[in-house]
């Protein structure tokens, strides 16, 4: 029995193939945190990126004063949203909702909607009200849910980078002593090649959203929209979502654009957010993501469709780093590299 336990940890492809399964099993029970495990991930990723690359021009600053100021921005922006954004876009639906009281007055809707009421049952009225009110009831629990995972995740990468040389050193105990060693090192080994990958696409992904914001004030600009600066901050954070962040733009784009010019900049905000959804669907997204996880762009559009049906938005997030992460672990991208350099040479 314990030659078979030696020889198990010998063995280091069965040993890592057995670690990765306990790891997709642990995040399977934890399913239900994953929005704020994701989030902690990529808040704990950018801000730590961030301290190594200001620590590079200049060594001398503290950690944690890099930290603090970066948080501190944070609490800003989220200050600017609640207090500048937030109201100017209830104002707008405001607005709206006055308008189409005005509207309903004086077209003698009142004497129409009688007469639909005729010759529509009372039965699916009731149907439809009833539907409504349940998705609006299951998105508000979501936005609910959302917020305060996105609050826990800001709260627990705060800690974690605002010690980060302390927590660095305590992980590396993990790894260096202990009767579970070697299952330790398997996981830092996933850990680092899942960060590396994932590092790449939110790269990729910064530059996307960079184009889809540009692209998007110059339209607004022409169109003459009120507050560009406040609705392009907002565009740059949904676009960092990947494909459906320039969709889910289009609800306040679209509220204010009716308040400005009625239904028909309404129909100009629809169709300019689909044109750069197709510009970051088949153009954009494809090409930065091959381009720097060095896939075809046939396969990165195939990952990306097939990730969204099993795992919805976050798919489109963590789709692409997922698949490179396993051609890394099965050494096929590696393989490609070698390849590669043997034909350079």
């Amino acid at each position: 029995m314990q030659n078979a336990w030696q020889r198990f940890k010998a063995n280091v492809p069965l040993r890592r193939a057995v670690v990765l399964m306990i790891i997709i099993l642990f995040l399977y029970k934890l399913r239900s945190m994953m929005n704020t495990i994701l989030l902690t991930f990529i808040f704990t990723y950018l801000v730590v990126h961030l301290v190594r690359l200001v620590q590079k021009h200049a060594p001398k600053i503290p950690t944690g004063l890099i930290v603090s100021v970066t948080y501190i921005l944070i609490l800003l922006l989220l200050y600017f949203v609640i207090t500048v954004y937030m109201p100017m876009l209830v104002g707008e639906i405001t607005k709206i909702f006055k308008s189409v009281k005005a509207f309903y007055e004086s077209n003698n809707m009142p004497g129409m909607m009688k007469y639909l009421k005729h010759y529509v049952s009372q039965a699916e009225i009731t149907k439809q009200v009833k539907n409504g009110m349940t998705i609006m009831f299951h998105t508000l629990t979501s936005v609910g849910t959302l917020t305060v995972a996105t609050f826990m995740s800001l709260i627990l990468s705060f800690f974690y980078t605002i010690e980060l040389k302390q927590m660095n050193e305590f992980s590396s105990l993990f790894v260096k002593s202990g009767i579970f060693k070697w299952f330790f090192e398997d996981v830092s080994f996933f850990g680092k090649k899942f960060t590396n990958t994932f590092g790449v696409v939110l790269e990729a992904q910064f530059f996307i959203a960079i184009c889809n914001t540009a692209l998007t004030m110059i339209g607004l600009a022409i169109m003459r929209m009120p507050q560009i600066v406040a609705l392009g901050l907002m565009i740059f954070i949904l676009s960092l979502i990947p494909v459906a962040g320039v969709i889910i733009s289009l609800i306040p784009l679209s509220v204010i654009g009716y308040s400005v010019g009625g239904l028909r900049y309404v129909i100009y905000i629809f169709v300019m957010i689909m044109i750069i959804h197709a510009i970051e669907a088949y153009i954009l997204n494809p090409k930065f993501m091959a381009s720097k996880t060095e896939l075809p762009i046939f396969y990165t559009f195939l990952v990306l469709l097939f990730a969204e049906h099993l795992w919805g938005t976050w798919g489109l997030i963590v789709g692409v780093p997922i698949f490179t992460f396993l051609l890394d672990v099965m050494e096929i991208k590696s393989a490609r590299k070698k390849k590669q350099k043997k034909v350079t040479q």
